[in-house]
């Protein structure tokens, strides 16, 4: 899979090295040459066909956490404990009365 985007990414390079060196191309084209028909396809094509690589990965993940035993009592260092920095609850700004 690999190969095909490294073959890909050199011609879409060429490409862009023949507008650059046209007498009527510029470096500007060959810029857009090589962004918008080398780097933004092979990207999607590539984020794409590794979607299920990623989904399994994150099954794999989930399937950890779920198998580690859970403790019976969040410990004061766990950060969903509430309170757990012993900083006040209220609001730190008071709200206005009317006047």
């Amino acid at each position: 899979m690999y190969l095909v985007a490294i073959a890909w990414i050199y011609i879409t390079l060429m490409m862009a090295v023949a507008e650059a060196f046209h007498p009527q191309g510029s470096l500007l084209g060959a810029f857009f040459t090589f962004v918008l028909y080398g780097v933004a396809p092979l990207a999607l094509v590539l984020y794409l066909l590794n979607m299920p690589g990623r989904r399994r990965r994150l099954n794999q993940a989930m399937n950890a956490e779920a198998d580690q035993p859970e403790t019976d009592a969040p410990t004061l260092n766990h950060p969903l404990t509430p309170n757990a920095g012993g900083k006040s609850t209220a609001d730190a700004i008071a709200p206005m009365g009317k006047k």
